[in-house]
């Protein structure tokens, strides 16, 4: 019985460890054949290791399906498009990009270097533009030439991003830039059969175990572990599959047994001058009140 994406071509960044090797192993096991990129650092971006990549291309070519390591920084624009065409040179074709790669530098914004700022800017977001960049050109060219893709993107945001996070000012912002990146993207490449989504996900992985608490000890096997990064990857797998052609330019919130979709922003309370400018000395009698009858924001575990 043929899998879910038998036959398609996935890129992966940062599939080394964590939820990316999730991603990896899910794909490889729904008949896909992967490009493992990472560049091995470790959870602040700093250092490189091939290992890890190697690892989970090995796990993949166990189980069946052909699987490359990648090493490149996607930070990097030109390293990105090496990327993408070492993917396309060995398999001929690229039908999937998933952009999981990412770093933390978290400190409260009163303390945050210009390095800790534009460090984790690079990674998330010209990290998530630079290999969809690349891929879309080869989509586009595709579409041109009448062979016409069934191509997905899918981007990883984060609660962060969606409702905010005290210490996590340049993670947040580049997290929601990613989630409007993914909308956007979405309006510009469907005539080129590029479906773009994202994801926003709670799992426990290098980056956010001191988040949760600490490192946490074994989880009980005998229960539902639902802080597992495998928990994630069944909609990242779906989402790259051909059933889900209908479906583009949502974001997604998955945590355990649970995915929802994020509702963008809305027009709330609103008022009106009768065709007139407002007056600054009249806007204390009015914003007030359209804020008191606002919907509060969410919070991130809500």
């Amino acid at each position: 019985m043929a899998g879910l994406n038998e036959g398609r071509v996935v890129i992966i960044t940062g599939a080394g460890r964590g939820i990316g090797r999730e991603h990896a192993l899910a794909y490889a096991a729904s008949g896909a054949h992967v490009m493992v990129n990472d560049l091995g650092g470790d959870a602040t971006g700093e250092g490189a290791d091939i290992h890890p990549a190697q690892e989970t291309a090995a796990m993949i070519r166990e189980m069946g399906v052909d699987a490359i390591v990648n090493g490149e920084n996607v930070a990097d624009f030109a390293g990105a498009g090496r990327m993408v065409q070492q993917a396309i040179d060995h398999f001929g074709r690229l039908d999937v990009v998933v952009n999981n790669a990412g770093i933390l530098r978290d400190r409260m914004l009163t303390n945050m270097s210009e390095s800790e700022w534009d460090s984790v800017i690079a990674v998330h977001l010209k990290g998530t533009f630079s290999p969809t960049r690349h891929a879309v050109e080869y989509w586009r060219n595709q579409s041109k030439a009448g062979n016409q893709p069934d191509a997905r993107v899918i981007n990883t945001t984060s609660p962060s991003g969606i409702f905010g996070n005290v210490g996590q000012t340049n993670y947040g912002a580049a997290k929601a830039g990613i989630a409007s990146f993914s909308v956007i993207a979405a309006m510009e490449l469907g005539r080129y059969g590029v479906n773009v989504n994202a994801i926003a996900p709670v799992a426990r992985t290098r980056m956010t175990e001191n988040l949760m608490g600490g490192t946490p000890g074994a989880p009980d096997v005998s229960k539902f572990d639902a802080l597992d990064p495998a928990n994630i990857s069944p909609l990242v797998c779906w989402l790259g599959s051909p059933e889900s052609k209908d479906v583009t330019g949502q974001v997604f919130l998955v945590a355990g047994d649970r995915i929802g979709v994020a509702e963008g922003w809305h027009r709330g309370p609103t008022a009106e001058n009768d065709g007139e400018r407002w007056d600054p000395n009249t806007l204390g009698a009015i914003v007030p009140g359209l804020v008191e009858k606002a919907r509060k924001a969410a919070g991130m575990f809500e």
